[in-house]
């Protein structure tokens, strides 16, 4: 299987805009940071997309990603969902719904904005989803085993996921004891970080991802979700312990 990221930035993107920090100025490819979100591709070759912001269609375009299977959302937030109009094309044609993996809560705000997606006389040209809701239970996707990870982000409960010796989590400031237990042994885990210091309500910030490597020790851990704040990326990535490195928007991860 296959992780590609498609965006590795926080809800404003980098370069932010009107920002005239560093990072912001960077020329670099690997400080230019779209909106979170990632592909999986199955060993059969299924795409499975994980959010879908406002950076969707470029992202797809980017990458020359052409079809999404179906599609995990971690949580409600905009810069996670609010793409999914954009897969009106994929929809055309398939001539399938596209099948969106959630809470019932995500569900319901799925609904709230994209009203007429879901409308008993649909207009000719809009997108069409069957939703599935699903829960803190493992759940099987094209022979794919696929175990939501449970975090708090602020005060409302999201999804991360995993994928055989692979978990992805984004936007999560709390992981349980109970939870990590679903994160040890594995060969990859890819964890948000907003920032180097000053504590977030809603966040992980770069100590409190350390500990955690250290706690779980996986093989190898990605930072994703980055905000300017936390550097550039070629000086930055130097500095992190052995096995950590910061994500970067095109990056690919065999598992």
């Amino acid at each position: 299987m296959k992780l590609k990221f498609l965006g590795t930035g926080t809800s404003q993107g980098v370069p932010v805009i009107g920002c005239t920090c560093e990072v912001c100025k960077s020329e670099n490819p690997k400080d230019k940071r779209l909106r979170s979100s990632a592909m999986i591709t199955t060993d059969e070759g299924k795409k499975i997309l994980i959010d879908c912001g406002p950076d969707f269609r470029q992202q797809m375009l980017v990458n020359k990603e052409n079809t999404v299977d179906i599609t995990l959302l971690t949580h409600e937030h905009n810069d996670h969902v609010i793409g999914l109009d954009d897969m009106r094309p994929l929809i055309f044609k398939s001539g399938n719904d596209v099948p969106i993996y959630c809470q019932s809560r995500v569900g319901n705000e799925v609904k709230k904005r994209f009203p007429y997606a879901f409308a008993d006389e649909k207009y000719p040209g809009a997108p069409t989803f069957e939703l599935h809701e699903i829960e803190n239970e493992p759940f099987t996707v094209f022979d794919t085993e696929i175990t939501p990870i449970e975090v708090v982000h602020f005060k409302i409960t999201i999804f991360g996921y995993k994928f055989k010796k692979l978990a992805y989590i984004t936007d999560a400031g709390f992981i349980s004891d109970a939870e990590k237990e679903k994160l040890k042994n594995l060969d990859v885990l890819i964890l948000n970080c907003i920032r180097k210091s000053d504590p977030h309500p809603a966040h992980f910030i770069l100590p409190d991802v350390i500990r955690l490597f250290e706690e779980l020790k996986p093989k190898k851990l990605f930072l994703t979700h980055i905000s300017h704040h936390l550097g550039l990326h070629d000086i930055e990535d130097k500095q992190l312990p052995s096995g950590m490195h910061l994500a970067y928007d095109g990056l690919e991860i065999i598992f």
